[in-house]
């Protein structure tokens, strides 16, 4: 939904004022292809009978499946954050196209960000916008600057998510007013179990999408309303075993796939903003 000036017929009127009730449908339509992920799991004859009946030490094929479940699940956690255009167009529509760096230009959900300004996220630049590179110093007022192009009304961003650099500036940017305390027992830091933001007349959750191998984008916070930006799996394909065992036609040995489908949709980008360095 978006605002069209030119067929925008709400106004004030009095008493038995004629009405504007010529067409007014401001309403638009974006599509996401459905993008298919899969992760294969082999096992040969040998192993097979290595791990049956008595000698079966692990259930090899299960502790396999559990494991290219993992791998499918940080896959899709990977490609996230970039722009769809991976593995020639066949990667979900991540943050990157959602909300790209430079949301002035490029088509999104088949809708063009340079014809229609109410498709276009926000992007400040610490750099460009801000004057400075990003510190401890300086988060928390990039990121109001951030947060108040992202309200209207009772919409507003609800999820922060940064990667391991801008996450650590925002925690240094809290340590002076981070308390310690002693739980009586033994010495206990209390410190930040889960990090809040309050600023622009809203409150979000701060997450951390780092760590080991971080997918996420450096130098990058994103600011998400959730309202309007969805995880859309399809029901039939949500990490689950794809048909039966495939027996080689040619060789001793099985394959079982496991699979999922959909895509991440946005159906508001402009409730959505991104800080970069």
């Amino acid at each position: 939904m978006y605002n069209d000036s030119t067929t925008n017929n709400t106004n004030s009127y009095s008493g038995y004022e004629v009405l504007n009730v010529s067409q007014n449908s401001p309403i638009s339509a974006a599509q996401f292809s459905i993008t298919q992920y899969a992760s294969a799991v082999s096992i040969s004859g040998l192993e097979m009978i290595q791990n049956s009946g008595k000698e079966a030490i692990i259930d090899l094929l299960d502790g396999r499946m559990n494991v290219a479940e993992a791998q499918l699940a940080n896959r899709i956690g990977s490609d996230i954050y970039l722009d769809g255009t991976g593995n020639a167009g066949k990667n979900i529509t991540g943050l990157g196209a959602a909300v790209p760096d430079s949301p002035v230009t490029g088509t999104y959900g088949g809708i063009d960000r340079s014809a229609w300004t109410f498709w276009r996220s926000v992007s400040y630049s610490g750099v460009t916008n801000g004057g400075a590179a990003v510190t401890a110093s300086n988060i928390q007022q990039y990121m109001d600057s951030v947060a108040v192009q992202l309200i209207r009304g009772t919409d507003k961003p609800d999820l922060i998510v940064a990667d391991n650099n801008y996450y650590r500036l925002y925690l240094q940017s809290l340590q002076s007013i981070q308390r310690i305390t002693d739980s009586g027992s033994s010495m206990a830091g209390a410190g930040f179990a889960s990090l809040k933001y309050f600023g622009a007349g809203m409150a979000s959750d701060v997450v951390l999408d780092g760590g080991i191998g971080s997918a996420a984008t450096a130098n990058h916070m994103w600011f998400l309303n959730t309202k309007y930006m969805m995880f859309r799996p399809h029901a039939d394909r949500n990490f689950v075993p794809i048909g039966g065992e495939r027996q080689a036609v040619n060789q001793d040995a099985i394959v079982k796939l496991i699979g999922w489908a959909g895509n991440l949709t946005s159906s508001g980008p402009q409730f959505c903003g991104v800080l970069i360095a």
